[in-house]
């Protein structure tokens, strides 16, 4: 799984690193709905962090799609919320 974290570059993960990531991802929209933007901070750098441990660099001479995009660590609910809403645009 190709993971880009917004304005830093890709990250590989295998599949069980991966799904690792899903309860923090399940926090983080908690959060985003609760418009906690502190827990949204905290949960936030977790999950960054997570994917640059777990993670292995993408070099920016590799072009690959992204399977998840996580936004950077400096990113408020309402980038968050602005990103989330221009994805859905494009889907069907």
């Amino acid at each position: 799984m190709i993971v880009r974290i917004l304005g830093e570059g890709q990250f590989e993960l295998d599949q069980a690193e991966a799904a690792s990531l899903g309860d923090l991802d399940k926090q983080l929209l908690a959060a985003l709905e609760a418009s906690d933007e502190p827990k949204f901070h905290e949960v936030l750098g977790h999950l960054v962090e997570a994917v640059r441990a777990a993670g292995k660099p993408v070099g920016p001479e590799v072009f690959v799609p992204s399977d998840l995009t996580v936004p950077n660590e400096s990113a408020s609910l309402a980038e968050l919320r602005e990103l989330m809403n221009s994805e859905d645009v494009g889907e069907s």
